[in-house]
């Protein structure tokens, strides 16, 4: 079972202003691995709110996949990225760009996004667009390969490639 924490990225929702279908999508979607979601919050668009979410549920709770959803885009205030750039130990770039090269097949706006993936101690850290549909598409895109990535971090599997 992998546990997951949902850290959603708005200053509305933060506020109480907006209510986070995202983070439910992504709850909805995990139901096809076994997947269970033990932690979640919601925090302002804000670095260093973003950065000791992130810290917290890797550290802390020893959460083995976190996804972030929204702060993702090129408003001024999209910064989730660059939390994650702060926290990560090592980068998983396929996971981000396979994500934008399938999403861009349906909408050009795809390669907007500056979302990115990495490793924290073994937990793997992703970041998910705001909006329920390119939550959905994009976990839909990288959902089969989650549990092998996972036990790959968490020391039960080795081998990737099969003869």
């Amino acid at each position: 079972m992998i546990n997951v924490a949902i850290i959603t990225v708005s200053d509305k929702g933060a506020k109480g202003q907006r209510e986070d279908i995202s983070g439910e999508t992504i709850r909805s979607v995990l139901k096809k691995i076994e997947a269970e979601v033990v932690w979640y919050k919601i925090v302002p668009d804000e670095l260093d709110l973003i950065q000791s979410a992130l810290i917290e549920a890797v550290d802390k709770l020893k959460i083995d996949l976190v996804l972030t959803t929204g702060g993702t885009g090129l408003a001024a205030r999209d910064v989730t990225p660059e939390a994650t750039r702060a926290v990560i130990e090592k980068t998983v770039p396929g996971i981000s760009e396979s994500i934008r090269l399938e999403s861009f097949k349906k909408t050009p706006q795809a390669i907007l996004s500056r979302a990115i993936a990495g490793i924290r101690g073994q937990s793997l850290i992703i970041n998910l667009p705001g909006s329920p549909k390119g939550v959905r598409e994009s976990l839909g895109i990288i959902l089969k390969i989650l549990p092998h990535g996972i036990s790959i971090l968490k020391g039960e599997a080795s081998e990737c490639g099969k003869e």
